[in-house]
């Protein structure tokens, strides 16, 4: 039986667990979520591959699991990042500039490679684990829909389509073609202009000198 570090089973449960996902993340930044193994995490995590069937009985759920994590992360530096009076136009660069940081930091194939990768019925689990992002930018639309800054008949449509357009630039945020800072100004440009922002909202932000 394992040592149990912990004061109960419970929280020894789930500081194993934490150390999994934490290995994840580590290993993703390597070589890609779809590329890890259960015997790649379990070793990175520092257990046996029993240990890990134990919390995660295949790759889809662990993979599931991550993303819930990754997804939680967001909101909360989303929501730490902004005051509480920013502009619709400073709610959209800050989601697309952590979606962008999410795609470096973690990174996956794209969506069809991934639904091949876990089999339709975990990926479609995947996609509700991720609806939370998509609500917030729903709601990013709506309130400059709302406020007069941005203009966009269906807010469901815009919303994917700037999914899509965030997406796009993970195969050059990948191979160093351009940075983190780079794809924010050409995502959020190209957006606002398309969702009728002013002149203002639209011109690429100062860079401080170290970037």
């Amino acid at each position: 039986m394992p040592r149990i570090s912990a004061a109960t089973i419970g929280e020894h449960r789930a500081q194993t667990r934490e150390r999994i996902l934490q290995a994840v993340s580590r290993l993703s930044r390597g070589q890609g979520i779809d590329a890890i193994s259960m015997t790649d995490v379990a070793g990175e995590a520092g257990i046996t591959r029993t240990v890990l069937y134990n919390y995660f009985p295949d790759k889809a759920a662990l993979l599931l699991a991550f993303t819930e994590r990754v997804t939680h992360y967001f909101i909360e530096a989303y929501e730490r990042e902004l005051a509480d009076d920013a502009s619709p136009a400073e709610r959209l660069r800050a989601f697309v500039r952590l979606q962008l940081a999410g795609l470096l930091a973690h990174p996956h194939p794209g969506p069809a490679d991934l639904s091949a990768a876990l089999g339709p019925d975990a990926y479609q689990r995947l996609a509700e684990h991720v609806a939370p992002m998509q609500r917030i930018l729903t709601g990013i639309i709506e309130g400059g829909v709302a406020s007069g800054d941005f203009q966009a008949v269906d807010v469901p449509a815009t919303a994917r389509l700037i999914l899509a357009v965030i997406g796009a630039e993970r195969l050059p945020l990948l191979d160093g073609t351009v940075t983190v800072e780079d794809a924010e100004d050409i995502v959020s440009g190209f957006v606002l202009r398309a969702l009728g922002a002013g002149p203002e909202e639209t011109k690429q932000r100062p860079r401080s000198a170290n970037q």
